[in-house]
C-alpha cells in the first residue's frame, strides 16, 4: 500500500484503512478532491427513536470524520415529513448520539432549514423543461410507472407548458389544493430500467402542522430530492448510506447535475446491520409500542438505543460491536451473540461485584447467636484488587437462592440439600439439618449449622467442598423488584415467511417470545444497592449483570433490570435442537 493511501487520524498518525469506504476516502483525499476536505453527515428522520442498526451508521460517519484532521461530520435532520415527526424523537436522538460518545459541535441542522431553497431548486427545473405537476391520483401516477418488467407510460401532464406548471406549483404552496390534488414530478424517462428515474414525485402536497416551521408549508419535498441537495448545501464530500440507495444514486447525481450547486457528493452504499432474534425497522417498533407489545420505545427489550440503554449495555460494547462486524457490502443477519459477547466483555472487566438473592429462601444458622452479627470481607472486582473490598453483614438469619436448595438431590448436585455441607461465599461453611415446610408442603425455611473454624473461607484443605451459595443477611437485606428481560423475539429472523408456499403467512409478532419479561417481587439485595446511581450497572455474583432502572427505581421501592446473564443460556437452547 502506498502512502497515498493511508488515512492520517485526528492526532496526526497514520492508519491503514479499515474497510472498503475509508479505501474511497482515503483515494479521494489523497487525489486532492475537495480541497483535501472529508465531510459526512448522519441524517435521521425524527419519526422514532434510534436503533442499534442506526449505530452502525452513526459509528461510520462520525467514524471516519474522526480519521481525518479536517473531517466533520453533520447531524442534519430529515424532517420533510411533518405527519410522523416530532420534537421528542429530535431531542431522543441527538442524547442517543451523545451517548455514544459522538459530537457535531454547532454542526447541527435540519433539512427544514432549507425549505425556501429547495422550493427555488424546483422551480429552476420546472423553468428549465425538467418538472412539471401532475394532477393525477397516487394510484394512478403508480400503475403508469410499470414495474420492472413493464415500461412505464407518459402522464398527459407530461407536457404542460412552464407557465402553467410554474403556476400550478405557487398555487400548490399557497395551500388552494387538497392533499394529493397534485404532486409536482421531476422529467426524466419513462423507460428506463430503473425505476427510481421514471418521472419521481418531488413534491407532494400535506397540510400538516411542522414541528418547526408550524404552519408555513403545506407542501413538502421528497427524500430523494431533498436529500443530496442538502448534502450539496451543507458541502458534504462523501454520502454514506445504506445499501437500499444504491438504485437512487443516479437520481441523486441527476439532481446534483441539474442544479446549480457548488458541490457534488460522492454516494456511498453499505450493507446495513440485521441482527438476529431482532426487528431493526422503526415502522415495526412504532407497531410494538402502539400495540403494547412493550412498555415504550425505552423498554429494554427494544433494539433502540434507549432500551438498551435502560437495560444497562454500555456504549462502549455497542461501538465496539459495530467495530467488530466491520462494514461489507452484501446485507446478512450478524449473529446476537456477538453483541452479547461484547457486553459481556465490557461488563466483566468495568462492573462492581455484589450480593444478590432473587427467589429468597430463608436460612436459620441454629448455632449462632442471636443478635450477634460478623462482618466477612468481600472483593470489589477479582481482576483490579485496587478497588478494594466490602463489608458484609453475616448473623443467623440468611436469604440463600431457592434453585440453590433441593430436598431430594439428583446425582452431580454439589449445592445445598440435606446433611450437605456447601460453602457461603466469603464467609463460612454450613451444613443443612433440617427442612421446615408450611401446610401445603413447600419449603419455607432451612435450619443449619455453620462451623465458625471456617469463618471467612478458612476451611482446612482436607474439607473438600463442591457446593459455593451467594447469600444476604435477612436483618440487613433491602427489598427490590427485578426484571429478567430475555430475547423479544423466538425466531433468529422474525421477518422470514414459512418456505411452504401453501403455508398462511406471518407476521414478526407471531414470533414475539412469551418469556421475554419476568418480574420477580421482594428479592433481597446487599444494603450498599439501595444507592448506587441510576442506570449503573453490577454483577449480581452467579447471576448476571443488572442496573438500576433509570425510570422506576425510588429510594423506597428499587427497581433493577437484568442485562445479561453470566452465560449464553441460548447457545445451550441452540445447540440442544441441533
Amino acid at each position: 500500500m502506498s502512502d497515498a493511501d493511508k488515512t492520517p487520524s485526528t492526532d496526526g498518525t497514520e492508519q491503514t484503512p479499515k474497510n472498503f469506504i475509508e479505501e474511497f476516502v482515503a483515494e479521494d483525499v489523497a487525489a486532492g478532491k475537495n480541497d483535501g476536505r472529508l465531510a459526512t453527515r448522519f441524517p435521521p428522520e425524527p419519526n422514532g427513536y434510534l436503533h442499534i442498526g442506526h449505530a452502525k451508521s452513526i459509528c461510520l460517519n462520525f467514524g471516519l470524520a474522526d480519521r481525518l484532521p479536517s473531517g466533520t461530520c453533520n447531524l442534519r435532520f430529515d424532517d420533510t415529513n411533518p405527519a410522523a415527526e416530532d420534537t421528542e424523537y429530535v431531542t431522543a436522538i441527538a442524547e442517543d448520539i451523545r451517548w455514544l460518545g459522538f459530537e457535531w459541535g454547532d454542526r447541527q441542522f435540519f433539512a427544514s432549514d432549507y425549505f425556501e431553497q429547495l422550493y427555488q431548486f424546483a422551480v429552476t427545473l420546472i423553468r428549465d423543461g425538467k418538472a412539471y405537476v401532475d394532477s393525477r391520483s397516487l394510484d394512478e401516477i403508480r400503475e403508469s410507472r410499470g414495474n420492472f418488467y413493464k415500461k412505464g407510460s407518459d402522464s398527459p401532464f407530461r407536457e404542460r407548458s412552464v407557465d402553467e406548471n410554474i403556476d400550478l406549483f405557487a398555487r400548490m404552496r399557497s395551500g388552494e389544493f387538497e392533499d394529493g390534488q397534485h404532486v409536482l414530478r421531476a422529467k426524466i424517462d419513462m423507460q428506463s430500467p430503473n425505476l427510481n428515474l421514471r418521472d419521481p414525485p418531488i413534491y407532494r402536497i400535506r397540510h400538516a402542522e411542522h414541528h418547526r416551521t408550524g404552519k408555513e408549508w403545506c407542501i413538502y419535498p421528497m427524500y430523494d430530492f431533498a436529500h443530496g441537495l442538502s448534502d450539496a448545501i451543507e458541502g458534504i464530500t462523501h454520502s454514506v448510506c445504506t445499501l437500499e440507495f444504491q438504485d437512487h444514486r443516479p437520481l441523486y447525481d441527476w439532481f446534483l447535475e441539474q442544479l446549480p450547486v457548488t458541490s457534488h457528493p460522492r454516494q456511498i452504499e453499505f450493507a446495513r446491520l440485521g441482527l438476529g432474534y431482532t426487528v431493526l425497522s422503526k415502522r415495526k417498533l412504532q407497531d410494538l409500542v402502539t400495540r403494547n407489545h412493550v412498555s415504550g420505545w425505552d423498554d429494554p427489550r427494544m433494539p433502540t438505543l434507549a432500551g438498551l440503554r435502560r437495560r444497562g449495555y454500555s456504549a462502549t460494547a455497542i461501538r465496539n460491536f459495530c467495530t467488530r462486524i466491520g462494514v461489507a457490502k452484501r446485507d446478512s443477519i450478524v449473529d446476537v451473540a456477538l453483541l452479547e459477547h461484547a457486553l459481556r466483555d465490557d461488563l466483566n472487566a468495568d462492573c462492581d461485584r455484589a450480593m444478590g438473592v432473587l427467589r429468597p429462601l430463608k436460612l436459620v444458622i441454629e448455632n449462632f447467636p442471636e443478635g450477634q452479627v460478623e462482618y466477612f470481607d468481600a472483593i470489589q472486582h477479582p481482576e483490579y484488587p485496587e478497588r478494594g473490598q466490602r463489608k458484609l453483614a453475616f448473623g443467623r438469619e440468611l436469604y440463600i437462592e431457592r434453585d440453590d436448595f433441593m430436598e431430594e438431590p439428583k446425582k452431580k448436585w454439589f449445592r445445598l440439600a440435606p446433611g450437605r455441607e456447601v460453602r457461603l461465599r466469603y464467609a463460612a461453611l454450613i451444613t443443612c439439618k433440617e427442612v421446615i415446610k408450611d401446610d401445603s408442603g413447600e419449603v419455607i425455611e432451612i435450619r443449619c449449622t455453620w462451623d465458625p473454624e471456617s469463618r471467612g473461607g478458612n476451611a482446612p484443605d482436607s474439607r473438600r467442598v463442591k457446593g459455593t451459595l451467594h447469600w444476604v443477611s435477612a436483618e440487613h437485606a433491602v427489598s427490590a423488584t427485578v426484571r429478567l428481560y430475555d430475547r423479544l423475539f423466538t425466531a433468529e429472523n422474525p421477518l422470514a415467511q414459512k418456505e411452504d408456499p401453501d403455508a398462511p403467512p406471518t407476521s414478526f409478532m407471531d414470533h414475539i417470545n412469551p418469556d421475554s419479561l419476568e418480574v420477580l417481587e421482594n428479592c433481597k439485595l446487599e444494603p450498599d444497592l439501595a444507592s448506587l446511581e441510576a442506570g449503573k450497572v453490577v454483577q449480581f455474583e452467579r447471576l448476571g449483570y443488572f442496573c438500576k432502572d433509570t425510570e422506576d427505581s425510588k429510594p423506597d421501592a428499587l427497581v433493577f433490570n437484568r442485562t445479561i446473564t453470566l452465560r449464553d443460556a441460548w447457545a445451550k437452547v441452540a445447540k440442544k435442537s441441533r
